[in-house]
């Protein structure tokens, strides 16, 4: 999850300990949600979004560099040397990707009724970024994302939630959903309209079997 501040992004990779397969797995996550994030701040016009992505950029130079380091002092042999160098060409996959979004919310810096091609764009794409809002009713309300299954039960991910005036990048699983969040979702309009649904309170959260037992 990555939450406003830097630092506190940073402190969540324990840079001294991790290892390069960690390090890869972070950068692939970042790189990941840095594309999300881009086309969400152009179809929102955010600034606040784009900077995020800017934030992130700097954050995966960091761990480029660590994972380059980490990879020189690891290879003992020529065997391990190959290994890590595939591993590499991951990462320098990912550190590309995450540039590539950057460059998309260099946009942002364009007036806006200079760039409605991208909007229109995005809008024709199969997989669409959209923005709902959690009701009062909703009984999605002060349960966890993945208590939900939210991706499972309608094909939508959760990207970012902005609450009041702070935004939560990439939820976990152990993110609780609150009143009056506003949820930035990626997936396809039929699930769209589903989670809508279910955000608005116009539908009730499904129970299966094995969670009525647990309840009771």
């Amino acid at each position: 999850m990555y939450d406003q501040g830097r630092d506190q992004r940073l402190d969540k990779y324990d840079l001294a300990h991790a290892t390069v397969r960690d390090i890869l797995t972070e950068m692939k996550d970042i790189s990941e949600i840095m594309v999300d994030l881009a086309y969400a701040s152009i179809m929102f016009d955010s600034e606040e979004i784009a900077e995020e992505v800017k934030n992130l950029e700097e954050d995966m130079e960091e761990l480029s560099k660590n994972i380059r380091v980490k990879a020189m002092l690891a290879a003992r042999t020529h065997k391990e040397a190959t290994k890590l160098s595939s591993l590499l060409e991951v990462a320098a996959a990912s550190r590309r990707i995450s540039n590539a979004a950057g460059d998309i919310v260099k946009l942002m810096e364009c007036e806006v009724d200079k760039r409605p091609f991208l909007t229109f764009i995005l809008r024709e794409a199969e997989e669409k970024i959209k923005r709902l809002v959690l009701a009062d009713v909703s009984d999605m309300v002060g349960r966890q994302i993945g208590e939900l299954g939210v991706e499972s039960e309608t094909g939508m991910r959760i990207i970012a939630i902005k609450r009041g005036k702070r935004w939560i990048y990439d939820p976990e699983d152990e993110t609780k959903l609150k009143s009056g969040d506003s949820l930035i979702v990626r997936g396809t309009d039929d699930g769209c309209e589903i989670l809508r649904s279910f955000a608005n309170g116009d539908e009730k959260w499904p129970v299966y079997p094995d969670e009525k037992e647990e309840d009771d």
